[in-house]
């Protein structure tokens, strides 16, 4: 499915655009006027933490559930646990911050990398770590991929990275290839008052 053919929250519309056209995630850190889309920018990212800030729109998310796109590891994990009847919770702190579930909907089908199990990552992560290990240039997400929605998130702000965990799976919609979100994403697009 082409980008363009997926319907935009109000916000992403709103959005600051690369040179194709994409809508710029609000975290996405900028070279000159190139945004570095595998790339989360500490500043950018702090902000939406402690503002309680869509990491896609830029945009405040009400009190309530968040909502993220996870890997084919953590949609795993986290089916594995609402299969046995257990509580899923991420001990592991993330890198990626959360957003609204319009938001997170959109995300998951226009993010090549997040969209396709066979899609590769175009960048590396400066610098990479045990958290960021994974953010390697050419490694493909793999696996069934998942938008969650969760009760809430923490966070943590370092000098060098903002780390979230999320906690209470509050719905998991698991995709191979996330245009299956999309009657989903016009389905939230259309109730009042969402992003």
């Amino acid at each position: 499915m082409r980008f363009d053919s997926v319907p935009k929250p109000p916000a992403v519309e709103a959005r600051p655009r690369d040179t194709r056209g994409y809508p710029v995630p609000a975290v996405t850190p900028w070279e000159g006027d190139q945004p570095q889309f595998a790339l989360t920018d500490h500043g950018r990212s702090a902000d939406c933490a402690r503002g309680r800030l869509c990491s896609v729109c830029d945009t405040l998310m009400p009190r309530g559930p968040v909502w993220r796109v996870v890997g084919a590891a953590e949609s795993a994990a986290i089916a594995d646990a609402l299969a046995a009847g257990r509580p899923y919770r991420n001990l592991a702190p993330t890198l990626e911050g959360p957003g609204h579930r319009a938001c997170m909907l959109y995300a998951s089908m226009v993010c090549p990398y997040l969209a396709r199990p066979n899609a590769r990552r175009g960048l590396s992560a400066d610098g990479a770590d045990e958290l960021t290990s994974h953010v390697r240039r050419g490694v493909s997400r793999g696996g069934t991929g998942a938008v969650v929605g969760f009760g809430d998130y923490e966070y943590a702000i370092t000098p060098a990275k903002v780390l979230f965990r999320f906690l209470d799976v509050v719905e998991f919609l698991p995709h191979e290839s996330a245009d299956t979100h999309l009657d989903e994403l016009r389905a939230e697009l259309a109730r009042p008052g969402r992003e």
